[in-house]
């Protein structure tokens, strides 16, 4: 028996399923212009994968939330909701590998005295042998890395880590992954903030980080918040809400069955906006979409994740944030110090709680353990890395999170295309957040499409899937083309013309993370990239930034055999016209003629000697610029290496922080 829900909630005319940072997000946008809605969530707690845990008094995260974005309109939003409460941290992240903290991007000394002299040495030999013989072709992460760093650094602080966060070998990922962010961050850019130190008006990509906002407890106070102003604004929230069918009728949603307290019901709509899970969401639909569709939908993989909070009897443990486990004997991945986030997480300054942070598959041998066996296993792992004893860990806690990221294997490309297809037929359905979308993005991205979810409720035209295209990343902020597919509607708070739409989304994408995809996948790309300092200035060509075009001509090649050429018809040139105005007047002739022939063998104030010395002027002219033109193609083409060496190297260190 289905029931119609009661007439307080049919009077909501938007439906958002998902009371996590999107689906909040959502209806506080709505509220804000008057629009109530009701918010449903399978879940007994607010804030998805941003919600905060408490237990006991100690507050965890599931994995650290940083607030940092480069969108205003979202910056503004916990600006507003948290007030005092959103506190600015320092921030300190470090690898942990053979009981020892490496800084990260690593420092020489640091290394030296962590790895030792004879693997230091071994260190650097390797890094020479990738420089003098790199390997090509450059198609896995693994080889990526090794090029740039070596083989043995590769193995000691980056194949392990990855390894445990994918769960796939680093020999099967695609190079494109990490070189995405060195494409995006074109060497054109990099260039030119070397030679002009310019912070380009104030927006440009900071990718290392020195300091972030975080809520005072934690990222689900923020999501609570937004709860409680949602609520008292005519809207609801609606928990341990399931939902078991979306009926559609005529290219509509037009009710969403739930299960509340075991009774099914019906929840009625004008406009709907779901995060769930993609995969989920398409099984759901009634009648039930045509068979590629859902065949598309069962392609859609995700990796999932737990949390073990450790409750230590120590007051001070390591000062980082958290830390990356890069030890291959332990599973953990990350260690979180949540007392470094924030004092306030803790309610006993003298005891810590560590969160450890484990990547996994559901129904694997970690998803399978108990409770109380994950809690042993996380004991006894940091016993193993020497970093609290066993014997001082009083409680514990474990949460898991399925389909905490969506994994980009071979097919789901594909998939995602047929699946949004059809989702484009349904008129007032819309897709937000990193599940809703099949993105593995940041708290921020899921805000933003929510925000531009409600946009388009208010009449606005917003391409949601636009927001962060995984296939580039863009760290330059680019002139939108006259023809872009984004039509914008003046829109309060959000209003944006398209260059400047084109730039929120270019800002977002800067502090998105990136998902592996498997290096197959990337082979059966047809459209290879090009490489080199000639693509990135190819890439730039057209957008017309004269800034841009100084530094393209600036730092071009100089053709050696023009240049030579040039100074050498220059030279010959003025030899000759010098020598036919002594010939004329006269003056000095012989002074100059014994000075010149000491150079020039057989010239003379002459006509013929005009002629030898045009001959010697255009010789001596070509040399030297041919060597001018080789001396500064080599100095340039120096500088420029080590400006995109820098680059890649400070740009994967962003990469694995976005792990």
């Amino acid at each position: 028996m289905v029931h119609q829900r009661n007439s307080y909630w049919q009077k909501k005319p938007v439906v958002i399923i998902g009371a996590g940072c999107a689906g909040l997000t959502a209806a506080y946008e709505l509220c804000k212009v008057g629009v109530e809605s009701v918010v449903l969530e399978k879940d007994n707690t607010i804030g998805g994968l941003a919600r905060t845990v408490d237990y006991k008094g100690y507050h965890f995260d599931i994995g650290g939330h940083r607030f940092f974005t480069k969108v205003k309109a979202v910056e503004d939003m916990w600006e507003e909701v948290l007030g005092s409460d959103f506190l600015k941290r320092d921030r300190l992240s470090r690898i942990y590998y053979n009981k020892r903290f490496y800084y990260y991007p690593f420092r020489a000394f640091d290394a030296l005295r962590g790895i030792g002299p004879l693997g230091s040495i071994l260190i650097l030999l390797s890094y020479i042998k990738a420089q003098v013989f790199p390997q090509q072709p450059e198609n896995t992460f693994q080889e990526w890395v090794s090029n740039r760093f070596g083989n043995r650094l590769y193995n000691i602080f980056f194949r392990t880590y990855t390894e445990k966060v994918w769960g796939m070998p680093c020999n099967q990922i695609s190079a494109d992954w990490a070189a995405q962010r060195i494409k995006g961050l074109s060497l054109l850019t990099a260039i030119r903030d070397a030679v002009l130190k310019n912070q380009s008006n104030g927006q440009i990509i900071k990718t290392l980080i020195d300091s972030f906002k975080y809520p005072k407890l934690g990222p689900g106070m923020m999501w609570e918040k937004v709860s409680e102003i949602v609520k008292k604004n005519g809207s609801s929230v609606s928990l341990e809400t399931e939902i078991r069918r979306i009926y559609c009728k005529k290219n509509k949603v037009d009710c969403v069955e739930v299960v509340v307290n075991g009774k099914k019901e019906l929840v009625k709509g004008e406009h709907f906006i779901s995060s769930m899970p993609i995969r989920e969401m398409i099984q759901k639909i009634e009648p039930q979409p045509p068979k590629e569709v859902l065949e598309a939908a069962s392609k859609l993989k995700y990796r999932d994740f737990i949390t073990v909070a450790l409750i230590v009897d120590q007051k001070d443990i390591f000062p980082d944030n958290w830390i990356y486990i890069h030890d291959p004997d332990v599973k953990v991945g990350r260690v979180q110090n949540f007392k470094n986030w924030s004092p306030h997480m803790v309610k006993d300054l003298n005891k810590t709680c560590l969160g450890l942070e484990y990547f996994c598959f559901e129904g694997d041998e970690l998803w399978s353990m108990s409770d109380s066996e994950l809690i042993e296993f996380g004991k006894k792992e940091m016993d193993f890395l020497g970093l609290v004893q066993s014997s001082d860990i009083e409680d514990g806690n474990v949460v898991r999170v399925p389909k905490a990221y969506p994994v980009y294997d071979s097919t789901y490309r594909d998939a995602l295309e047929i699946i949004k297809k059809f989702l484009g037929s349904i008129k007032n359905l819309q897709q937000i957040g990193r599940n809703g979308m099949h993105k593995y993005n940041n708290q921020d991205h899921s805000m933003l499409t929510a925000m531009y979810a409600v946009k388009n409720i208010l009449g606005g035209n917003y391409d949601l899937w636009s927001v962060n295209v995984d296939q580039e990343y863009h760290e330059e902020i680019k002139e939108v083309e006259k023809d872009s597919e984004l039509e914008t509607e003046p829109v309060k708070d959000l209003e944006l013309p398209a260059n400047a739409q084109s730039r929120e989304f270019a800002l977002l994408n800067s502090t998105q993370p990136l998902v592996p995809e498997y290096f197959s996948d990337k082979k059966k790309r047809e459209h290879a990239p090009k490489t080199g300092f000639a693509s990135k200035v190819d890439s730039i060509k057209t957008n017309g930034n004269e800034t841009n075009g100084s530094i393209i001509h600036m730092f071009a090649k100089m053709d050696k055999l023009a240049l030579a050429t040039a100074v050498g018809l220059f030279g010959g040139l003025v030899t000759f016209i010098l020598t036919i105005w002594l010939l004329i007047g006269g003056n000095g002739i012989v002074s100059y003629g014994e000075l010149v022939s000491q150079y020039f063998i057989g010239y003379t104030v002459s006509m013929k000697g005009a002629f030898i010395g045009m001959g010697y002027g255009f010789l001596w002219g070509f040399i030297w610029g041919w060597l001018f033109a080789y001396i500064r193609n080599l100095f340039l083409g120096f500088y420029i290496f080590r400006v995109k060496r820098r680059t890649e190297y400070i740009s994967l260190y962003d990469f694995v922080d976005h792990l």
